[in-house]
């Protein structure tokens, strides 16, 4: 296990952006949203602006093309596990949530997964918003404890001699894994690179989707 220390503890950036059950804190989020809407601070219709951003034009498909690039290009794969954020400006995605990027990447040997122990950070310029398990209390904590059961649960099986990383996300410092490339895709360019990588493989919670045989 990789601990960084949490500068920042309560910085649960995406509470009112999931249509669930409201916890505390998102109910806390939602009564802040209202008061400045009602000062006039802030329009709803900016607030919308936002999120409708983060779900239809940043999400994991600008992940996706920063590994289908890495697979297809090893200078650039190079520069990614150097200096993420750099290599991810390249292709055109930065921004608030990551500011300062680590990528990770997947072996025959190593496997590595994400998490955010004590709040949700997570890098919203690659992977869009964070799914709602990522953020529960259980994932949190079980991923530090036991990550190959949880692995299991998502139904990736690993060899058991395959070393399990697990990464501890901050307001500082995002994480992102950069999967293994699938068997059968040499062939393959950039666009159908990407559409085999998955929001989970990029989590550490998933693998790469398989190459479509005819």
């Amino acid at each position: 296990m990789h601990d960084h220390d949490h500068d920042h503890h309560d910085h649960d950036h995406d509470g009112h952006h999931h249509p669930r059950p409201a916890s505390e804190q998102e109910l806390r989020t939602r009564a802040l949203e209202a008061v400045l809407v009602e000062k006039g601070i802030v329009t709803s219709d900016a607030i919308d602006a936002i999120i409708d951003r983060y779900v239809n034009d940043v999400g994991p498909q600008n992940g996706a093309r920063v590994v289908a690039r890495a697979w297809s290009d090893p200078a650039y794969r190079d520069r990614l596990l150097e200096d993420g954020t750099a290599a991810i400006a390249e292709l055109g995605f930065a921004g608030e949530e990551g500011h300062t990027m680590v990528v990770v990447e997947n072996t025959p040997e190593i496997h590595n997964m994400i998490v955010c122990t004590l709040c949700s950070c997570y890098p919203w310029p690659v992977l869009g918003l964070p799914p709602t398990w990522y953020k529960s209390a259980p994932y949190r904590a079980r991923v530090v404890a036991e990550p190959r059961a949880v692995l299991n649960e998502f139904g990736v099986e690993l060899p058991d001699a395959m070393e399990i990383r697990v990464w501890d996300s901050t307001a500082e410092v995002r994480y992102l894994v950069l999967p293994m490339r699938p068997a059968g895709t040499d062939g393959l360019g950039e666009d159908d690179l990407a559409a085999l990588v998955t929001r989970d493989s990029m989590i550490g919670t998933g693998l790469p989707l398989a190459p479509a045989t005819a």
